[in-house]
């Protein structure tokens, strides 16, 4: 078979089940194609895409302003390891910095790579400047977070089927309650060891869960009369996913870390960053830290393209307009439903809650049903679906999606 050769859905599957790690357990459809909204399967079929991978690809697929950054940059200069300097690199990191308003960046390529550069920021940070005795320094994690799989970041999850049998575990962690300010306020009077407290605006991967106004803005106030380090991990709520630029930016937050990732590069490349300023960002030195590929000239050049897209279209004002339609319009089907119990989210990052237990398959198999409609989503925690379509949506379209979710979760009513 040739490497292009045209293959159908069944003999795609087929060889990723046959030669690739099970790591993943997709919905059965194989994708070939997308274009702003849409995707395609390889039999031709059109879906709305209403999961943005994961709200990476919040400038739609496919972008023709970002494919034209990567597609001229990759002719021109594509990787120089940072053993170099290149012409591209400096002008992405005073864009980004910015843009978001920060001294520095510390360019890296996922969105876990980002976090652990921000865990080991934040380390450095609380040896040299805060006075923290060395190895002792502690973290503040929240119960139900997701901010990746690597072994550091799984040391502080607590979903099983990321940790069971991937021991022994890092250490300098504390997990305390999501939207609980009495339980962090609590550790960080317990501890002079406190270097930061690490969070998810709204935790996505845990349901979008929004936390109750004025937790994020009174958190970090309580992180400030503590001297500790605010973290914001925006890898999927930032780039106006929410309704915001940042999710932090609803209650007119400023972290001292904040990482990125995912939209960065509107699904296009591997693009990541944390940002800080001069005071945090200077504890890093040569060999601290680094990437091969971070901060490569493509990866800059895409990310600017990116970024330009979301404020030359003013997807931020699009995803809070449509975010709140949507809610409310699943809010009106909800008022005479039996199998969905509610709607949450900010923006254009929202959930339902399907009324049945977590192991059972009721969300998975009105996933199945969707996708057979022409809509394309994915459970999360069992009996919560998540929806989280491209930015770039129009109020038509969205209205047409509400309309296929609606008529399907009808035929799952009691």
């Amino acid at each position: 078979m040739a490497v292009l050769d045209h293959i159908s859905s069944q003999e795609a599957m087929a060889l990723e089940n046959k030669y690739g790690a099970q790591n993943y357990h997709p919905l059965p459809v194989v994708l070939s194609r997308g274009e702003g909204v849409y995707v395609w399967d390889v039999e031709g079929k059109q879906y709305y895409d209403f999961l943005s991978a994961y709200s990476s690809v919040n400038q739609g697929h496919c972008h023709p302003k970002i494919v034209e950054a990567l597609t001229k940059q990759s002719q021109t200069l594509t990787l120089t390891s940072r053993a170099f300097y290149n012409d591209m690199l400096g002008k992405y990191e005073k864009y980004v910095t910015e843009y978001f308003g920060f001294d520095k960046v510390l360019p890296i390529n996922t969105g876990a790579e980002a976090v652990e550069t921000a865990l080991k920021v934040c380390r450095k940070w609380a040896y040299e400047v805060k006075g923290i005795d060395t190895n002792k320094a502690k973290i503040i994690v929240c119960k139900n977070n997701f901010h990746g799989r690597t072994t550091t970041i799984i040391s502080f999850s607590n979903d099983p089927v990321a940790r069971k049998n991937f021991g022994p575990f890092t250490d300098g962690f504390i997990k305390i309650e999501y939207d609980n300010l009495q339980a962090l306020e609590d550790t960080l009077e317990s501890s002079s060891d406190i270097a930061g407290f690490l969070v998810e605006p709204i935790q996505g991967e845990a349901g979008v869960y929004v936390p109750s106004e004025g937790y994020l803005a009174k958190a970090k106030a309580l992180c400030e009369k503590y001297n500790v380090l605010f973290i914001a991990d925006e890898v999927q709520t930032g780039i106006a996913r929410t309704g915001r630029m940042l999710a932090v930016d609803h209650e007119n937050v400023k972290p001292d870390i904040l990482v990125l990732g995912k939209a960065l590069s509107g699904g296009i490349y591997p693009v990541s960053a944390v940002l800080a300023n001069n005071e945090i960002m200077s504890v890093i030195r040569p060999g601290n830290h680094g990437s091969t590929y971070g901060g490569n000239p493509v990866a800059a050049a895409v990310a600017m393209a990116a970024l330009d897209v979301v404020k030359d279209e003013q997807l931020t004002e699009n995803a809070e307009r449509l975010g709140i339609l949507f809610r409310a319009e699943i809010n009106k089907y909800i008022e005479e439903s039996n199998i969905v119990n509610l709607v949450r989210g900010k923006g254009l990052l929202n959930a339902i809650v399907i009324n049945d237990d977590e192991d059972s398959d009721t969300a998975w198999n009105i996933c199945l049903a969707l996708r057979d409609n022409g809509l394309l989503a994915k459970p999360t925690h069992g009996n919560i679906i998540r929806f989280a379509p491209p930015l770039v949506m129009t109020e038509a379209q969205l209205l047409d999606c509400v309309s296929i979710i609606t008529e399907t979760l009808k035929k799952f009513e009691n």
